[in-house]
């Protein structure tokens, strides 16, 4: 702790030593601002963030409770989910409105991409100077995560950026080792009058987490009497050197061409294009009984995906009538082992691969006028596979601080590959599959005023996919993949408010899910909520901003979701509830000029309130520990 606060204080000085003041603007390199000698500033609003819906935010280097919410493995506020013990490896899903569809087959393994970033997480730029963005967030054992991100146009037209996030960390219980890294190379380009538009990126993504398959006997965790009070010391399922890889290499490019330069509302032509490598490996030197009987007694098993997606399509604007796009798409998909499952008798069980071309239309109107915007899309197949899906969002800009917008979705997905098809040294994990397409009804309305923030959410799912334990045997995990025949209609209905009364706060986001089905097939709990109280204020001659509070996660209990390390995958049980446990968080957070410190106790309640704390039914959550973290910005 001694080091720690010195590490602190060495630090802050070095912040307030290594920058310049800034408040609303940075003061731009000579090269930068052209011929003449005069200083000139660049307004903060000018370092541009964009999404690849051209949906545009800004570079924010201020500290807000919701800053705090972001300082994690993801760098997102991760309300809905709950942490493993472990930083790096995978969450719970408590709030099930979190949940994405794509309506073409995905690979599967949904445990594991928590950290893997979609083509539609990449972010483009546009910075008037340099900008590095430097995080840092101490772990729970040996190790460290970091996260370094630097963007740079070299003209107003051109912009090169490129990011690497790493992280290793130990943990506190046996075969828990987490190594994590996602690389990315991004650029945009446009030319002056933006008659050409382009946005390319190169991603290398690899997430390693060492298995244990959770605690063998809960009752020594739940009691810590010494020496189970070292995590250590408690017996987990695979002591060895199991463990899990997901890995991931993608290409991609977004451009478009507009036909006439002299006039805007001429055609546009578009072009998107996407191809990745992905493999999900698990192996394990001996195997083990929890999975059952097995073919050889080193396991290893590896599932290997590699997709191309192209897309092209017209555009025609019109300020009067509004935008039509006009496209068609092509996917085509190789899923495949290096072997075949055989039947006795020499014909295949289970074959070693599944391909297909997909080939579809759509189009897309947009309407804006003065404070309404709205979106309408309408996409099908033109070959064999029956996919098809609809969305539209309307949405009314009362004002800057109050806009309201409602969504719909109807959507007839193809099912991810590892529920039609998986291979393992397990003889149980094996399986060929034919199921039918699932269908998802979504409507959604939320309301972001100056007051509050809420969402109401509504679901209709027809063939939902999931998988469960079939073993009878408490001692085994044997799970497979099922499709349920009755409709789920899942409601939910999320509320934030933030409260200011002079130097205090109080932050506040309350979920209430209820959902209506014949079996319990989809398990969330009914409550989840977060809040926080803390106080703010500036010192020496506001050089320093101190924030400092508690922040309080709860959820009632449920049956929640078990993992399971060789899919990859979350499957539902009906033997042991988690939940009703409360996890507090102390916080000290500090900003000198673009520098922002954090100091965090975190569930410093585990002691007193009782060990009865659970992620997944086999995996407690952490213990109290606490942990450092830094984002720092340089403009140059």
């Amino acid at each position: 702790m001694k080091h720690l606060f010195i590490a602190v204080v060495l630090l802050c000085s070095f912040a307030m030593l290594g920058q310049e003041q800034i408040k609303d603007s940075i003061k731009p390199k000579k090269s930068l601002r052209g011929s003449d000698d005069k200083t000139h500033f660049a307004p903060i609003d000018q370092y541009k963030i964009i999404s690849l819906d051209r949906d545009t935010t800004f570079v924010d280097t201020s500290l807000t409770i919701k800053k705090d919410y972001e300082l994690n493995y993801l760098r997102k506020d991760i309300f809905g989910l709950m942490p493993f013990p472990n930083e790096g490896q995978t969450y719970n899903t408590l709030d099930y409105g979190l949940t994405n569809y794509n309506a073409y087959p995905e690979f599967g393994f949904k445990a594991k991409t928590f950290n893997f970033m979609r083509a539609e997480d990449i972010k483009y730029y546009s910075m008037p100077t340099p900008m590095t963005e430097l995080y840092y967030k101490s772990v729970m054992e040996q190790g460290q995560n970091l996260d370094a991100f630097i963007s740079l146009n070299t003209s107003k037209n051109l912009n090169f950026s490129i990011g690497y996030k790493g992280l290793r960390s130990l943990g506190k219980y046996v075969n828990q080792l987490s190594s994590t890294g996602n690389f990315r190379f991004i650029t945009s380009y446009h030319t002056t009058d933006n008659r050409y538009n382009l946005k390319f990126h190169i991603a290398i993504q690899d997430i390693l987490n060492h298995e244990n398959g959770g605690v063998k006997n809960l009752e020594e965790f739940e009691n810590s009497i010494p020496p189970y009070d070292d995590r250590a010391r408690l017996d987990v399922y695979f002591s060895d050197d199991t463990k899990s890889s997901l890995e991931g290499k993608r290409l991609f490019f977004d451009h478009s061409f507009r036909l006439n330069k002299n006039n805007p509302n001429s055609l546009v032509f578009l072009h998107r294009f996407n191809y990745e490598y992905k493999f999900f490996d698990y192996s394990q030197p001996t195997a083990n009984t929890r999975f059952g009987d097995y073919f050889t007694t080193t396991i290893s098993n590896k599932t290997r995906f590699n997709s191309l997606y192209n897309k092209v399509g017209v555009a025609y604007s019109n300020q009067s009538f509004g935008d039509f796009e006009f496209y068609l798409e092509d996917y085509r998909y190789n899923y495949f082992y290096n072997s075949t499952v055989m039947n006795d008798d020499g014909s295949i069980k289970v074959p070693n691969r599944l391909n297909d071309k997909i080939n579809s239309y759509g189009a897309q109107y947009t309407y804006y006028k003065n404070k309404w915007k709205g979106t309408l899309l309408v996409s099908n197949s033109i070959t064999d596979q029956s996919l098809a899906k609809i969305e539209g969002t309307v949405r009314y800009n009362w004002d800057t601080r109050n806009v309201f917008t409602l969504r719909f979705q109807n959507m007839n997905k193809l099912p991810d590959l590892n529920y039609n098809l998986y291979q393992s040294g397990y003889i149980f994990y094996n399986w060929s599959n034919n199921f039918k397409n699932e269908k998802i009804k979504n409507v959604e309305l939320e309301a972001k005023t100056q007051w509050l923030e809420a969402s109401v959410k509504y679901s209709i799912l027809d063939d939902h996919l999931y998988f469960v334990d079939t073993s009878t045997d408490p001692t085994q995990v044997l799970v497979s993949p099922q499709q349920y025949g009755n409709t789920i209609n899942y409601f939910s209905v999320k509320i934030g408010r933030e409260f200011k009364v002079g130097k205090f706060g109080l932050d506040n986001t309350f979920l209430y899910q209820k959902v209506d089905q014949t079996d319990k097939i989809l398990n969330v709990p009914e409550f989840v909520t977060r809040n926080s109280l803390y106080f703010n204020d500036y010192y020496f001659s506001k050089a320093l901003y101190l924030q400092m509070g508690i922040t309080l996660n709860y959820f009632t209990k449920y049956y929640a979701n078990t993992y399971n390390p060789l899919l990859g995958e979350f499957y539902i049980q009906q033997e042991k509830e988690i939940g009703n446990f409360p996890m507090l968080d102390f916080f000290i957070n500090a900003k000198i000029k673009r520098t922002r410190i954090y100091l965090k106790a975190e569930h410093f309640n585990s002691s007193f309130t009782g060990y009865k704390y659970y992620s997944d039914p086999n995996n407690p959550y952490h213990d109290f520990m606490v942990r450092f973290g830094l984002v720092w910005n340089f403009f140059s």
